[in-house]
């Protein structure tokens, strides 16, 4: 009888036991399948996020009307309805003038006048003599002219002077005296590079976006053949012994800066052939500094070391995209880029797959939050620094409360590799820097001035790849410094390098009062290379 009990009992055991693993099991495959429907998600988001960053808007905005469709009835059966009363409004609209629709009042005009031959100035019905209606006004059809450049070789001659009465006086002992008339010291000695030349081709490389090879091409139709060698090592020499001690006054400039903007992108240099990731960095000052000024720094490296050692000497806000690598930079304060936090919620949207409503919703809950901020940003673009600070108190920083209450409840709530997840993480990880420009009314809120700035070099990146070498990626920082500068200080390009090819030669360069004249805010510089500010006439 026992033998019987203790049979039953261990067949007993042994199938508990077998459940027990097949309940396991079923658990780890369960895990197993959970785990790869996050990873499958994971996917779709990233490839969803890469095809509307390949084919799709770049705005970080979204519209209402594109979300509503999830939770419009949630939301709006809340709201007390009033039907709307049949009301018909009329009104005239006045056409807006287009940017091509300007007076040219800048310009210089050519007037070509059209008369009657002698025969013809007689009336086709009577046959009498016409006379020229000078009380009305002569019709008048306006076009632009385009004068094409042209080369011309210039002969820069010195007349020898002697003087006839020491020639006199040679026989006596007396020696004659030879004075020859001064002339301005060239661009380049030794070569036949003008100044007007030169900056042609950096005109032509750094803000036209045109690669030196194009620009040999082209060069041609002039009816001059110069090698893209030649130019390439003009480029370098003209930028580092001209343009690099304007470059460094500028650093000195932005230092004393209480706000600066930094961003750093990728740059191609073959000659780095130890490291391929080399970076151009960029350090601008705020949109209400004293100064307008746009550095381009190349390195060889996305190390820490680089702002450090460049913003030495800098203390005050420095406003970023939040890459560790600017925690470095000592005695600054740090700030974020709403921006930034805001595109990591526009591109959980774009990623999510059309069945993900919920969390849709979310991520535009959450979008919706960083659009009420831009729509008061944009209200207090042109209020005075202490207005803006005044009124970001009242109306910001209230959303920016409900914001972060927002992003601590969802994030207990949202997969943290989800792309939502990303996005609440980084905000929050951030927001110490994030609401740092509410202390003063003439931080920004995001970093887009250096995200402006950097998109120039980005432009042009794309038509000449990359750099040959060191020399020649510090002297394409250099002039693109100064080209954008003095773009922001309203200058036009060409005709200011080609005044400081003209001028920097002939001065000393160790002089910061002779220096400081030249830089792109100097108030001494000749009004012609001044861009010509004119509002669109509405009557023309």
């Amino acid at each position: 009888m026992k033998t019987i009990e203790n049979t039953s009992f261990k067949a007993n055991e042994n199938t508990n036991d077998n459940l027990n693993k097949v309940e396991q099991e079923i658990e780890l495959l369960k895990q197993e399948n959970e785990e790869l429907k996050a990873k499958l998600k994971y996917y779709e988001e990233q490839f969803k996020l890469a095809q509307a960053k390949k084919y799709g808007s770049s705005s970080d905005s979204v519209a209402d009307g594109q979300i509503s469709i999830f939770n419009e009835a949630e939301k709006e059966s809340a709201k007390e309805c009033v039907e709307p009363d049949i009301e018909e409004i009329t009104y005239k609209r006045k056409k807006s003038a287009t940017k091509s629709r300007r007076s040219y009042k800048d310009l210089e005009v050519e007037e070509v006048y059209y008369t009657l031959p002698e025969e013809e100035q007689t009336c086709p019905s009577c046959n009498h003599e016409l006379h020229e209606l000078h009380e009305m006004k002569v019709v008048v059809r306006k076009e632009l002219k385009v004068i094409p450049p042209t080369v011309k070789v210039v002969h820069h001659k010195r007349q020898v002077y002697a003087c006839r009465h020491c020639d006199s006086m040679e026989s006596e002992g007396t020696e004659g005296s030879i004075i020859t008339a001064p002339m301005p010291k060239p661009v380049l000695p030794g070569s036949m590079v003008s100044p007007s030349l030169l900056a042609t081709i950096l005109d032509m490389k750094f803000n036209k976006m045109m690669p030196l090879y194009r620009q040999e091409q082209s060069f041609v139709d002039f009816g001059i053949d110069i090698s893209r060698q030649n130019m390439a090592s003009w480029v370098v020499k003209g930028s580092e012994q001209w343009l690099k001690p304007l470059f460094l006054r500028m650093c000195d400039y932005l230092i004393k800066e209480d706000i600066v903007h930094a961003d750093e992108t990728v740059l191609n240099c073959l000659d780095e052939k130890d490291n391929k990731n080399n970076y151009m960095w960029l350090y601008a000052t705020g949109e209400r500094s004293n100064h307008r000024i746009y550095l381009y720094d190349y390195q060889k490296s996305r190390s820490q070391k680089h702002p450090k050692e460049f913003l030495e000497g800098f203390s005050g806000y420095l406003q970023t995209d939040g890459y560790q690598g600017y925690n470095s930079v000592s005695n600054v304060k740090n700030l974020g880029c709403l921006a930034h936090a805001r595109r990591y919620f526009t591109d959980a949207l774009k990623a999510l797959t059309e069945d993900a409503t919920a969390t849709r919703t979310k991520a535009h809950e959450g979008e919706q939050f960083f659009s009420k901020i831009y729509a008061y940003e944009r209200d207090f673009k042109e209020i005075s620094s202490e207005g803006r600070y005044t009124l970001r108190l009242e109306k910001v920083k209230p959303v920016l409360d409900d914001l972060h209450l927002w992003l601590e409840t969802e994030s207990k709530r949202t997969l943290p590799k989800s792309k939502l997840g990303e996005a609440i993480k980084y905000s929050l990880k951030q927001w110490d820097k994030l609401i740092q420009f509410l202390e003063d009314g003439r931080l920004s809120c995001d970093n887009n001035l250096a995200e402006r700035g950097i998109k120039p070099f980005v432009l042009a990146r794309k038509n000449f790849l990359f750099a040959k070498s060191p020399k020649g990626a510090t002297a394409s920082g250099i002039a693109f410094s100064i080209i954008e500068t003095a773009k922001a200080n309203g200058l036009k390009p060409f005709y200011y390098l080609n005044y400081l090819f003209e001028k920097l030669p002939n001065i000393n360069l160790d002089d910061y009062d002779a220096l400081d004249a030249c830089l792109p805010w100097s108030e001494s510089l000749p009004e012609e290379i001044r861009r010509k500010t004119e509002s669109i006439d509405e009557n023309n």
